[in-house]
């Protein structure tokens, strides 16, 4: 594969069923095998919503995409478990479900800073090995826990008489929404589980209001470099400096931020690390 000169980054709607893979793929097939298609951010094969898809050579933009916070709308269903924390697992029957103040009134103690357990069915490797591999041969593995952040966290409707409520959250990257919902069941003494999921937005500018079908992705067009990069910090070139740029050549500069995007008027040209009195760019574009 090649990056060709191509560089786009495009908002897709993921239907539920495929895996983000799958998603990739399908992509790839019509833009054709040659180009490299990427995403920021894995989304589970139920759950729905914004797929950040890099084409071309955008696919080098990943890694300042993927930490961003991400927003979701999900469904959760008190007083049953799974045995993989969505809809495809075992369900069981678990307790009565709980009071709309009752649940409200947990969702307090789950906001902000905290430890959170990864799944057992997750993509995380332990020991060189997926966990959702090593679980589905029914091995028992000291799952692996996390730090994340749940900035928002606020109950939208529910539960009704059947135990099913919908849920605002917006968290930081790496958080599981699905162990969020099995923590909130366990809380509430009944189980609990992620009924359906959907991703609404990634970062505060990326939302899924400005999604496509995923077979309608190009190599070109998408929602702009710029404002895919919009969360950093931009720093405008002149013509000489965006030809310095282009050829990886560093910029005197006191700017010692980690991270600059460098602009000029045809665009996003490099991202550039501050420091030592310049801005070297670390990813060219051009």
């Amino acid at each position: 594969m090649h990056d060709g000169a191509a560089a786009s980054v495009w908002l897709v709607d993921k239907p539920a069923g495929p895996t983000s893979h799958d998603v990739v793929a399908r992509i790839r097939t019509g833009v054709g095998r040659s180009v490299r298609v990427g995403h920021a951010g894995t989304l589970d094969p139920f759950a729905t919503g914004l797929l950040v898809v890099l084409v071309g050579r955008a696919t080098r933009l990943a890694r300042f995409l993927t930490g961003l916070d991400k927003t979701y709308e999900a469904q959760i269903g008190f007083g049953f478990t799974s045995t993989t924390g969505d809809p495809e697992g075992s369900i069981t029957k678990a307790g009565e479900p709980p009071g709309r103040e009752e649940v409200a009134a947990l969702m307090a103690r789950f906001r902000g800073e905290q430890e959170q357990t990864v799944p057992s069915f997750a993509a995380v490797k332990v020991d060189g090995e997926r966990l959702y591999r090593r679980a589905r041969r029914g091995e028992e593995v000291a799952a692996p826990t996390r730090t994340v952040r749940i900035h928002e966290l606020e109950l939208r409707d529910g539960p009704d008489p059947s135990g099913r409520a919908t849920i605002h959250a917006r968290v930081s990257s790496g958080t599981y929404i699905r162990q969020l919902a099995a923590d909130l069941g366990a809380a509430a003494g009944c189980g609990a589980y992620c009924t359906a999921l959907r991703r609404t937005k990634v970062g505060s500018d990326l939302g899924v209001e400005d999604a496509c079908a995923p077979e309608e992705v190009r190599i070109e067009g998408g929602v702009g470099l710029e404002r895919a990069l919009g969360h950093l910090p931009a720093h405008r070139l002149s013509p000489s400096e965006a030809e310095m740029v282009a050829h990886g050549r560093p910029l005197e500069s006191d700017d010692d931020r980690p991270e600059v995007a460098l602009v000029s008027d045809a665009g996003l040209v490099a991202i550039a690390r501050g420091g030592d009195g310049r801005l070297q760019p670390i990813v060219v574009l051009a």
